[in-house]
């Protein structure tokens, strides 16, 4: 069996809203087929593919580096020993051959986009939901479709005040969620604890409310940003300064005893490694973000995983970022703590499979194969309109 050709496109998912970093007027991803030579129902089996929300297509690295590796490889080196089905393991080999070593910069994106199109068309050739294949191969041998999400939202848009915030928020209560997100950081401190303040009144027992600053504060800020909201019992203060500065999220771990996230922007083993080494993150208390569509795909995300565990930390602890269905079989069949959750943003590649609904904070995967694409929609038909 082969890959055949592997098809790319960029696409625009951009909106008038913005975190306390950028906005998403201009905002692309990037969405991808693997086609084989599997025959399926008289048709090609195809796996697809995008990156997450926030750091743009990255068609061009795919075009001129990461797909011509793959297809110029001897078909032979790419499947498993059985020669049954591909092996992502052996193509994320090939496509990484010739990389360096460190300085990931957004190839991490490409190769995890194209890394999502692969688990997805094995499962499919496995006849099997990617949670149930991940649970046998690398879990415990029973995956668990049932997962925690939340609804992440409470974006800076022009003309919204704090009646519009409000009625976003008891939209997604009204959903079924039980934990809700909104940004910080981009307003001053006193209208964002205003804003805090009118969400929290809204939150009813078993409800709860997740901050995030994506990044933007110095640790003085973080600090005082953590001073103010230590009252407030909230699910997490996420992401306050810069990824990477693993000494500013040690130091507020230090002064702010509610439960701290980040690591959406660590984008390798090694980095997330760092975090858990020089971060001071708890691993009583606080989560980790990765995500694997921005962070080289699930190939790596499994040595993180590895390394986790190394380290004593749960896999439990972990709760994507992106809202994107990869990290949904992920959760499922690795036990992961959750998965984030964008109930009309980013659309049609946000939410679930249609019919699936949010019940007390939780979804139930359906029993489709691969990464269950197929089951919603206004999405497939993006995807199907890539492979024609």
């Amino acid at each position: 069996m082969k890959i055949t050709h592997i098809l790319e496109s960029t696409r625009p998912i951009k909106s008038a809203i913005r975190n306390a970093y950028i906005d998403f007027s201009k905002m692309t991803l990037s969405l991808v087929a693997v086609v084989t030579d599997v025959i399926r129902d008289g048709k090609p089996v195809i796996g697809y593919g995008f990156n997450s929300n926030g750091r743009y297509g990255q068609g061009n690295l795919m075009r001129e580096r990461f797909i011509p590796r793959v297809m110029e490889a001897d078909p032979a080196s790419l499947v498993n020993a059985a020669g049954t089905n591909l092996d992502p393991h052996k193509v994320w080999a090939c496509m990484m051959t010739n990389e360096k070593p460190g300085g990931h910069g957004e190839r991490s994106v490409a190769v995890g986009t194209i890394d999502m199109a692969v688990w997805d068309a094995v499962a499919k050739i496995e006849g099997l939901p990617l949670h149930e294949m991940l649970a046998k191969q690398y879990g415990n041998g029973t995956a668990n479709p049932k997962v925690f999400v939340y609804a992440a939202g409470g974006y800076y848009h022009p003309g919204k005040g704090l009646d519009g915030l409000r009625g976003e928020m008891q939209g997604y209560l009204d959903r079924g969620y039980s934990v809700v997100k909104m940004k910080i950081g981009g307003a001053p401190l006193k209208d964002d604890i205003e804003r805090i303040e009118a969400v929290l009144k809204m939150l009813k027992p078993g409800q709860q409310l997740a901050v995030d600053a994506n990044g933007r504060f110095d640790l003085k800020t973080a600090i005082e940003y953590g001073k103010a909201m230590a009252q407030y019992p909230l699910f997490w203060y996420e992401e306050a300064g810069d990824p990477l500065d693993y000494e500013l999220q040690a130091n507020l771990g230090d002064s702010y005893a509610g439960p701290l996230a980040t690591g959406e922007n660590l984008f390798s083993m090694q980095d997330a490694r760092n975090l858990i080494r020089h971060g001071g993150m708890r691993k009583d208390r606080d989560w980790l973000q990765f995500d694997c569509a921005l962070s080289y795909g699930l190939v790596e995300y499994l040595r993180t995983l590895d390394m986790l565990k190394e380290y004593g930390w749960s896999p439990s602890r972990c709760i994507p970022h992106g809202g994107h269905q990869m990290s949904l079989a992920i959760a499922a069949g690795l036990g992961l703590g959750g998965n984030e959750s964008y109930p009309d943003l980013f659309q049609p590649y946000g939410g679930f499979p249609d019919g699936v609904r949010v019940e007390n904070g939780y979804v139930t995967l359906p029993s489709l194969p691969g990464i269950g694409f197929e089951g919603k929609r206004d999405l497939i038909a993006e995807m199907w309109a890539l492979a024609k």
